[in-house]
């Protein structure tokens, strides 16, 4: 995916896990994370409560092979803005985070970057 991403023309930085993105957070300000629903110890949702709680004006995006409906994202009360379901290709990513990021700056937010409450719109790969 980092790969894939940056070939889009994506600054990207990884974290081999949660504990990793969040050190890695502290030291540098992130447009958009990207985090698998699904990983050890800390997962995709408690990551993105811990973003929301720690970096408020981060935006996060979670993925998995396994389904999450729109209402599902909103109960789950962790901030992501949105989800993508896997298999994805780097192109139909990239689109829809320029799209996310484009409608972000519309509005003056600020999002956060790769790896790793309110209700949003989810979007996802074709």
């Amino acid at each position: 995916m980092a790969a894939g991403l940056r070939s889009e023309g994506f600054d990207v930085e990884t974290a081999v896990d949660a504990d990793a993105a969040l050190g890695l957070m502290a030291r540098v300000q992130f447009d958009v994370v990207i985090a698998d629903l699904m990983m050890p110890i800390i997962n995709g949702i408690q990551l993105a409560r811990l973003i929301r709680d720690k970096h408020p004006s981060a935006r996060v995006v979670l993925m998995s092979a396994y389904h999450l409906s729109a209402p599902q994202l909103v109960r789950c009360d962790c901030g992501a803005v949105g989800f993508v379901p896997k298999p994805f290709n780097s192109s139909e990513l990239a689109r829809l985070l320029r799209s996310k990021l484009a409608a972000e700056s519309a509005v003056g937010s600020q999002c956060c970057r790769d790896d790793g409450g309110t209700e949003a719109a989810p979007w996802a790969a074709a």
